[in-house]
């Protein structure tokens, strides 16, 4: 009793409705599925002249300090990291296209975290949040359902490129693919059958089969890890004041804001974390972490954090409390000394569990009345939108920005508030001039 009495005032956890099983099997899923992140992010920066190793360190401790606050200020499921899509703006438009140092562009991701802090500390992000319809918040997990079955399937190497089509079917022929649909199918069987952790046993699974098939590669198990110090607290505070550092950090705090925004709306729809009206419980606390994420990996070198899409994946396990992202937290801790052990995992083996997350989500898509054109049209844009542009933001921003012009146009204007009319109003100038 008193160590459920510890765990509910740590982490929140309410021992009547939660499973401390389900919470670890929570953390660990959300670990390995958003695991790739600490190979990507370093990759994707390196490009910038950052020396690869210490963003590396960078990665995982900003990762771990915010997935932290997550655990035990906001006291929910959600694991937060460097963002993809933001850490490559980072990369290829600050850096490569406009011209900038890798240290002007840290300094753009710490501003953008200041002001994350101030506008969660004044409430503002919150109310934000209450400008967006009802209906259209129903419609972003559906549409984050999509999107990261999308990537799922981008990974298993089902869904590939093509320069006539832009997406085709991969070669089913390929060790690669065909292991993922085994995975799927192991997995999918496990789920009927409600097998506890099905998804962590597929992933088992698939990593066990695709050591004789040479796709999981034994990298060994221990690592002391790099130094951070070469990019640590390298700013160039000259620059604050320029145009160039005033759009950066606009765009950032527009692509933050809502791809974290629209996370933890769709996973807590899907979670049932979400009351009729639409509210999440702990949602000021939640963007702290956000914002206190970005700062302090500014400060350490590496690019904008953001909660985790991927987190759904935990949450559809059962995970509902800080208890899920602190046992993540202790997995990417442990990514810094046996990180040979943790990324021999193929990204085949948790492709699948992307797969069947993006379809559980889909099941919310009963929310939208698809028979009342002015609700249906701004929020299968939004839904369509977010796996077709790579973007949550984009779908949420689109979505808003329909639902008014469409309201405005037939004469339903009464039906708005003036928050949903400014908020339309500062997309499209997002789309105007950043």
């Amino acid at each position: 009793m008193t160590q459920m009495k510890m765990l509910q005032s740590l982490f929140g956890f309410n021992p009547q409705t939660m499973s401390v099983k389900k919470e670890f099997l929570g953390g660990v899923i959300s670990f390995f599925t958003m695991a790739y992140i600490l190979v990507v992010n370093p990759m994707i920066l390196k490009d910038t002249g950052m020396d690869q190793g210490a963003v590396f360190t960078a990665t995982v401790i900003a990762s771990v300090v915010a997935t932290m606050v997550m655990a035990f200020y906001a006291k929910m499921p959600f694991a937060l990291a460097p963002g993809m899509g933001l850490n490559a703006f980072f990369t290829y438009t600050i850096v490569l296209t406009m011209g900038n140092s890798w240290q002007f562009a840290l300094t753009a991701v710490f501003l953008e975290g200041l002001i994350f802090i101030l506008l969660t500390w004044t409430g503002l992000r919150e109310k934000i949040v209450g400008s967006m319809p009802l209906v259209l918040r129903r419609a972003i997990c559906p549409g984050i359902g999509l999107f990261i079955a999308f990537i799922g399937l981008k990974n298993a190497g089902i869904v590939v490129s093509s320069e006539a089509t832009l997406v085709t079917l991969g070669n089913l022929r390929d060790p690669s693919v065909l292991l993922s649909c085994v995975g799927l199918l192991v997995m999918s069987v496990l789920l009927v059958r409600n097998v506890t952790g099905a998804l962590l046993w597929g992933i088992i699974v698939v990593a066990l089969l695709g050591i004789p098939l040479g796709i999981t590669r034994f990298n060994g198990i221990f690592s002391a890890p790099p130094s951070f110090a070469p990019i640590a607290m390298q700013m160039e505070w000259q620059n604050i004041c320029s145009l160039d550092m005033v759009v950066c950090v606009c765009t950032l705090l527009f692509l933050d804001m809502f791809d974290t925004m629209g996370t933890l709306i769709g996973v807590c729809s899907r979670a049932g974390m979400m009351d009729e009206q639409g509210n999440i419980r702990n949602l000021k606390k939640a963007f702290m972490a956000d914002a206190i994420g970005t700062t302090v990996g500014a400060m350490l070198g590496t690019s904008t954090v953001s909660t985790y899409v991927e987190s759904a994946s935990g949450v559809n396990v059962g995970g509902r409390s800080g208890l899920t992202s602190f046992v993540t937290a202790v997995c990417l801790v442990s990514a810094l000394f046996i990180a040979p052990l943790i990324l021999s995992v193929p990204s085949v083996a948790t492709a699948p569990v992307l797969i069947l997350v993006g379809i559980m989500m889909m099941y919310d898509i009963r929310n939208v009345q698809f028979d009342l054109f002015l609700d249906a049209i701004p929020c299968s844009i939004c839904i369509i939108i977010m796996p077709l542009t790579y973007s949550i933001s984009d779908g949420i921003m689109l979505g808003q920005i329909s639902y008014v012009l469409i309201r405005i146009c037939t004469g339903k204007w009464k039906e708005l508030n003036l928050g949903m009319v400014v908020l339309a109003a500062a997309f499209l100038l997002k789309y105007t001039f950043l």
